[in-house]
């Protein structure tokens, strides 16, 4: 390999790496929009299922080509593997436990879960009476 290859190589290899960041930004900047959007209406639904369904029109429609956004969005799907990676190594460094205990730990989980869910709706139920409350004796009080 000559020297000016070498050097196409690594034009190459920057063009693609920074084209794979500009994709990689943009679908962050749709995110970011779509939450903006979320927040200024006061919509009840979080801003990324919002941007997935821009982006899905978006694609859908042709308006965005899948190409545009391809690279990007192979790359942040690539690194979320590594979200996994710390628990995969814990079920096989524990192994052993988790063939002893695993159904007893799974049930507590979810049994943990459930209450935790119960409790915070019984909480969230008793919040809104009281206000309730608090709002109807003064606006009685008022007329």
């Amino acid at each position: 390999m000559t020297l000016s290859e070498g050097k196409v190589r690594l034009k190459s290899g920057a063009k693609r790496a920074s084209l794979t960041l500009l994709q990689a930004a943009a679908i962050c900047l749709l995110a970011w929009l779509a939450h903006g959007l979320v927040l200024y209406f006061a919509l009840p639904v979080p801003g990324g299922v919002v941007g997935l369904g821009v982006l899905l029109a978006l694609l859908s429609l042709k308006w965005v080509p899948e190409k545009a956004l391809q690279a990007g969005a192979a790359w942040l799907l690539g690194d979320l593997l590594l979200f996994f990676i710390p628990p995969v190594i814990s079920v096989i460094q524990y192994e052993a436990m988790i063939e002893q205990y695993g159904a007893r730990m799974l049930g507590f989980l979810v049994a943990g879960s459930v209450t935790v869910l119960l409790g915070t709706a019984w909480v969230v139920d008793k919040a809104f009476k009281f206000e309730r409350g608090l709002h109807l004796a003064r606006a009685g009080g008022r007329l």
